[in-house]
């Protein structure tokens, strides 16, 4: 059973409930074997109490999965678990698989991040402090202070500010990164959410889910990252994708 966001800090605050630290970072990959074990280090090295890591691997023909069931033997404190997909599903339902996994473990604090480290691992510390107050933070790259990677050249710059404000204005989301992927959610923000609704496959979820959050009534606040470009690897990228997000924009309003 899911409550309202607004019904759990009433709890809360009044002591019904407790919180303990326990966040699991979730991270879906698809040929991603040489920046996970980089990126495992990174966000290990933080020596965040409490941090676990969930890969959600669409059988990488790279031998991803392998690797991350390596990593996982090698650290078992730190990893919550390693999913293996039998195919190439979708970056929103690799994390929909993310957060059901983390619901079921009792996870407090749920957090979407890339594994190709554009995603600065050293703001996870800044995320987990400030979902002390907040039901949903992201790292924005539209927000004073935040900005894209110095290797980001001029078309991807204009797509990426244009496809943003696009679906900013549309959704009348209070953000100004609604298409980034960088979330601390506390636990009720994604139980609050039907899941099984959520259709967005590709980049698109990124929008969905905080328009999902944002209707529930969840509290969203915003920090400063500086996207880089992915470490290795080609980006995932596709017209397929951009079209999807242009839609995902009308349709969401109307199911939500």
């Amino acid at each position: 059973m899911s409550i309202k966001p607004e019904e759990w800090r009433r709890a809360s605050k009044s002591g019904k409930v407790s919180v303990t630290l326990k966040a699991v970072v979730v991270t879906p990959t698809y040929n991603e074997a040489e920046n996970l074990p980089m990126m495992v280090d990174a966000v290990k090295a933080l020596g965040i109490e409490g941090l676990q890591l969930l890969v959600v691997d669409d059988n990488s023909p790279d031998k991803t999965g392998e690797i991350a069931d390596q990593l996982a033997r090698r650290y078992p404190d730190f990893f919550a678990g390693v999913i293996h997909r039998p195919r190439k599903m979708g970056l929103g339902t690799a994390y929909i698989a993310g957060f059901r996994y983390c619901l079921e473990l009792g996870a407090d604090y749920i957090i979407q991040m890339d594994t190709d480290l554009s995603h600065p691992p050293g703001t996870l510390p800044v995320l987990l402090e400030m979902i002390k107050e907040y039901d949903v933070v992201a790292g924005s790259r539209y927000i004073k202070g935040g900005r894209l990677g110095d290797t980001w050249g001029l078309g991807r710059r204009l797509l990426s500010a244009g496809g943003n404000l696009y679906a900013r204005l549309f959704t009348g989301l209070p953000m100004k990164d609604v298409t980034g992927g960088f979330r601390c959610f506390r636990r009720v923000a994604l139980a609050s959410i039907d899941l099984e609704a959520v259709r967005s496959t590709g980049f698109a979820f990124q929008i969905e889910i905080a328009y999902a959050c944002h209707k529930n009534g969840c509290s969203i606040k915003e920090v400063p990252i500086v996207f880089n470009d992915r470490a290795h690897g080609r980006s995932k990228m596709s017209l397929d994708i951009v079209w999807e997000a242009f839609w995902t924009v009308w349709r969401v309003r109307t199911r939500y």
